[in-house]
């Protein structure tokens, strides 16, 4: 079969399009899916180029979120048949990541136990279901299962224009809140208000608590009013403290992250002052996939998909994320 796959870690452009890839074969309890939609995530990037203290097995083909039919089964298998639509869930807490510690979907066949199957409703296109486990899944954890988002709320976004970030926009418009979405360019600002933010901020240009301030001009916390309920934070480093001061009393950060660093600096005073709530929030479950698949199949959300990629452009795929270059989802299709 084709693949992508990685021989050596070190970097992106390691990254082979291989035509005579081995054929996976499934054995008992698993599945041999033929791969329809793979999306891309900066996961991606990460297993490129190494990650402490995580040793991956080589090669490996990389693509966490994997879309597709089931093309064979091994033996005990119950429940599915040859032809079936599925979404594989890429979190298997015995063999680990599918895209990291086995073979993923930048191939066009993918090998997977039975139990990780999710079936796809019929009015959800494979492209929509790829979208969803990391970015998506994660985003409905934080803010529906974790942070409990609701319509009176105002909600501050850093990072909007991402795979999270995006879907935590479309998931606190969908229940109607308040949004204040960041980003980094005008490209990236308008295509945040097309979603629905209700404000956009360059966080480049001007500082986002000025910001909040100026929009929420109260700042009675000690009445609980003034500033945001929630903001959602996956960057860390100099926007952690920062976050705590656009929060109105009794507000909750939501963080699933740490990409500009994990030991920032804090202010317990915000913390105690103003009984503020940190939420962290861990990768998904079942249920949150399974939700956000029936959210798309009841037409209440559609995926932000920017790119759709042939397999042998995943590695232009896969620059483009480290390059910050992509507002949304890159989707590859075998």
């Amino acid at each position: 079969m084709r693949a992508v796959c990685l021989p050596e870690q070190g970097d992106i452009d390691n990254l082979v399009h291989d035509e005579n890839f081995p054929d996976p074969e499934a054995g008992a309890g698993e599945v041999v899916i033929e791969v329809k939609a793979t999306s891309l995530n900066y996961h991606d990037v990460f297993t490129c180029q190494g990650m402490p203290g995580i040793k991956i097995p080589l090669p490996i083909v990389i693509g966490l979120d994997t879309a597709g039919e089931v093309a064979g089964m091994g033996p005990g298998v119950e429940g599915w048949s040859v032809g079936d639509r599925v979404l594989v869930n890429p979190l298997n807490l015995e063999k680990g990541l599918l895209g990291e510690m086995v073979n993923g979907g930048t191939a066009e066949l993918c090998k997977t136990d039975a139990g990780q199957l999710i079936r796809i409703p019929d009015g959800v296109s494979f492209a929509d279901a790829a979208s969803l486990p990391i970015a998506y899944g994660t985003a409905h954890r934080m803010m529906v299962t974790r942070g409990n988002i609701a319509k009176e709320d105002k909600v501050l976004i850093l990072g909007a224009s991402g795979g999270v970030g995006s879907c935590c926009v479309l998931l606190a418009k969908m229940v109607g809140a308040e949004v204040v979405a960041c980003g980094s360019t005008p490209e990236k600002l308008q295509v945040l208000k097309d979603l629905g933010a209700d404000h956009v901020i360059d966080y480049t240009k001007d500082d986002f608590v000025k910001k909040i301030w100026e929009l929420y001009d109260k700042p009675y916390r000690r009445a609980y009013t003034g500033g945001v309920d929630m903001v959602v934070n996956f960057t860390g480093g100099d926007t952690w403290v920062k976050s705590l001061r656009c929060l109105k009393r009794g507000g909750r950060l939501m963080t699933c992250g740490a990409t500009a660093g994990y030991g920032p600096e804090t202010d317990l005073r915000f913390i105690w002052t103003f009984e503020l709530d940190v939420r962290g929030s861990n990768s998904w479950t079942v249920d949150d996939l399974e939700k956000l698949l029936a959210y798309i199949d009841g037409g209440e959300m559609k995926p932000l998909i920017s790119e759709t990629l042939s397999l042998q452009d995943t590695v232009k795929g896969v620059h483009m994320l480290a390059d910050r270059q992509v507002i949304g989802k890159i989707i590859v299709t075998p």
